[in-house]
C-alpha cells in the first residue's frame, strides 16, 4: 500500500479525530479511504456533459412527445431513486 502525506488545516484535522474518538473509523486514513471510495462512487453514478448532450441531442430529434408532463416527471422520479440521487 502507498503512503501519502497531506496537509489540513487545524478544524478538518479536529474533524477527523472527532469521527475517529467516535468509532466511526479506526484511523485517519480509514476516513480518507471512505471519502474516496464515495467520490468515485458518486461521481460514477453522474452523467457527464457530454452524455446529456446527447441525450438531448437525441431527445430533441425524436419529435414531440405523447407523455404528460406529470409522466415524464414521474418516469424521472423513479430514475434518480434508481440511481440513489433522490431518496424516499
Amino acid at each position: 500500500m502507498a503512503t501519502m502525506t497531506i496537509s489540513l488545516p487545524d478544524p478538518m484535522k479536529e474533524w477527523i479525530e472527532t469521527q475517529i474518538g467516535k468509532g466511526e473509523y479506526a484511523s485517519a486514513s480509514d476516513y480518507l479511504r471512505d471519502l474516496v471510495r464515495r467520490d468515485r462512487s458518486r461521481r460514477d453514478q453522474e452523467m457527464t456533459m457530454d452524455e446529456l448532450r446527447q441525450l438531448v441531442a437525441e431527445s430533441r430529434a425524436s419529435g414531440t412527445g405523447k407523455q404528460s408532463l406529470y409522466t415524464i416527471f414521474e418516469n424521472a422520479e423513479r430514475l434518480a431513486r434508481a440511481r440513489g440521487v433522490v431518496r424516499e
